[in-house]
């Protein structure tokens, strides 16, 4: 049986795992690191870089250094959210042929859907060193607020990278999925998730049969950890501009440098009480004269920064609790996830408003691409406990009505599978046609509805006296698939859409961008081959110097071995001039002879 996957797709770091025997386990990339930066560069000469690597030369080259792409992720060029980004991110932010936010690093434009792929095939990639095998499927997480465009341009995203989206889940189901399976039946936990770019809430019963029933959700995706970075920026800034009279934000080098000080002292408040801030010669002023950043930041001075976010999200959490239909009492626990939730400043606050210490039992990096590993399993069979998911619309849904309204047809939180169908009438005498306008909304936020699909019910009748009453009817499946129905009650005549959420993306760019990163992906790997070879021949050119320099200092003037080691020299100096890796066929051909000669100076010396 071929294994699934389960990958959590961050905003600042990126998982994955896969169900290893009887127990999910995250898998550890090359470096030994548990997690992948969410990060990817182009270099000078065009070659993309992803996680660690993008990560280390982000300072030097931060303009073509994106980070936080899942924040742009199916979102419109001219959103609120997309602008608050162009104005903070070191890198560029355009609009693309469909409207939509693209990156333009060097001389390509990349679609959001293209970088979340380079990150996604980066976790194929160890999945498959791990496995020792080809992966072809994967449950991806996606934040449960996501509206139906980001969780398509997701899927959109792993299509790309060469994987086989099985199911799309929230990272909150994910997370109680791997705390769950061994707590008791009826439990009800919060699971607080607060990552590095959005903010989710989920309230769920753990029922019987491995039942996971969400019973409420709500979130934000503009808040996380990035937010937190940015105030402090601002603060190192205006302080910085308060005493040179120099604006840090104006290069781009500079402003990098700052976000990385800033996330890293964010991260260690979380541990000691206050820290250092130290960036020297990080601008010039007017004078040419260098100019250096130290600063001393508290805790305190964090938690100052930062409270509204953190209230923000109790704001979230109250909303989620009472759209649910439960007080606090009802908790048998709060679940903590999400690299913020280290925060002091959060756990107290957990502890303040729910009345009980949070529970810390699951890795809050990991424990979401664990669970999407469990859910994955369990889809295709491997997983032999059951597990059932009873999800909810995050969104509310409906149409909009005549003069701009928006009337709501499903609620947010209804669990899914559900059907609704409600009456409209037409707004004219003789009117015979009505255009259907599907929204999604997010709780008190009309003005910011997405568009799903438009269609029109054609032929009403148009010498019926008065109004004629049109049903409309929406139907979501347990994927999440929106159909919607319009017809008229007096003829019977009807007209449907099957709601496709939209990525941003044609099929025909998705298809080539397939082939372009299969391309990419088989070019990377020849690559990493030649990087491979190339690495185990200076190695061995190490040794063998080694060896022959102990070897001519004991072995005297003996002509045979004299005669050895001139051959020997001969396969060393050609090594040598082949290590550059301008003919790594010719370095490979080679490796042969450089271990035989290893080997036969190891039992010279022996």
């Amino acid at each position: 049986m071929k294994r699934v996957i389960g990958i959590d797709l961050g905003t600042s770091n990126s998982c994955v795992a896969v169900l290893d025997g009887a127990t999910a386990q995250v898998i550890g990339n090359r470096g030994g690191y548990k997690t992948t930066p969410s990060m990817v560069a182009v270099t000078e000469t065009g070659r993309k870089l992803v996680g660690h690597i993008a990560k280390r030369q982000a300072i030097t080259n931060a303009e073509n250094t994106v980070y936080a792409a899942k924040r742009l992720i199916g979102r419109k060029f001219n959103s609120p959210q997309v602008m608050s980004a162009v104005r903070h991110a070191s890198y560029r932010i355009v609009e693309g042929p469909h409207g939509e936010a693209r990156i333009a690093l060097r001389s390509e434009i990349l679609s959001v859907p293209e970088i979340s792929a380079l990150i996604l095939q980066e976790l194929k990639i160890v999945a498959e060193d791990f496995l020792g095998e080809p992966v072809e499927q994967a449950v991806i997480t996606v934040p449960a607020y996501f509206n139906d465009n980001q969780r398509q341009a997701t899927k959109d995203a792993g299509l790309i990278a060469g994987l086989d989206v099985i199911r799309i889940v929230n990272e909150p189901t994910a997370a109680a999925i791997s705390y769950g399976t061994s707590q008791r039946e009826g439990t009800t936990v919060a699971v607080y998730d607060f990552g590095g770019g959005t903010f989710d809430v989920s309230i769920l019963e753990l029922g019987k049969g491995g039942v996971f029933k969400v019973l409420g959700t709500a979130g934000d995706t503009f808040l996380g950890g990035e937010d937190v970075d940015e105030r402090l920026v601002d603060w190192l800034v205006a302080e910085f501009e308060a005493e040179h009279k120099v604006d840090l934000r104006s290069d781009r080098m500079a402003r990098q440098r700052l976000k990385d000080a800033a996330e890293k002292a964010k991260c260690e408040l979380s541990s000691v009480s206050s820290t250092e801030l130290n960036l020297p010669f990080i601008i010039s002023n007017e004078r040419g004269e260098a100019l250096h950043l130290q600063r001393s930041l508290s805790r305190a001075k964090l938690e100052e920064l930062t409270a509204d976010l953190i209230d923000r999200s109790i704001d979230i959490c109250l909303d989620a609790l009472s759209d649910a239909g439960l007080e606090k009492g009802d908790l048998d626990d709060v679940l903590l996830v999400g690299g913020m939730t280290r925060m002091p400043a959060i756990q107290r606050k957990i502890t303040e408003v729910f009345g009980r210490e949070p529970n810390r039992s699951v890795h809050p990096d990991e424990c979401v691409a664990i669970g999407a590993a469990m859910h994955g399993a369990s889809l295709v069979g491997a997983e032999k406990k059951p597990l059932v998911l009873l999800d909810v619309t995050p969104l509310s849904l409906g149409i909009m009505t005549h003069g701009g309204g928006f009337d709501e047809l499903v609620p947010a939180n209804t669990t899914v599978p559900t059907s609704r169908v409600k009456s409209f009438t037409t707004s004219r005498d003789g009117q015979t046609r009505m255009s259907i306008i599907v929204q999604q909304v997010a709780k008190d936020r009309e003005g910011e509805r997405e568009l799903l699909g438009e269609f029109a019910l054609e032929g009403i009748s148009s010498k019926a006296k008065g109004a004629v009453v049109v049903d409309v009817s929406f139907a979501i499946d347990a994927n999440g698939i929106v159909a919607v129905e319009a017809s008229e009650q007096a003829s019977g005549k009807k007209a449907a859409i099957t709601v496709e959420a939209s990525s941003g993306l044609t099929k025909p760019e998705i298809q080539e961008m397939q082939k372009s990163a299969a391309h990419a992906m088989d070019e990377r790997r020849h690559g990493e081959a030649i990087e491979s070879e190339r690495q185990a021949a200076q190695s061995l050119v190490g040794e063998v110097e080694r060896l022959l320099e102990n070897l001519r200092s004991s072995a005297g003037d003996s002509s045979v071995l004299g005669a050895t080691m001139a051959g020997i020299e001969a396969v060393l100096s050609q090594a040598k001039l082949l290590t550059d890796g301008r003919d790594p066929s010719k370095l490979k051909a080679l490796l042969p002879q450089l271990e035989r000669a290893a080997q036969m100076l190891r039992s010279l010396g022996n």
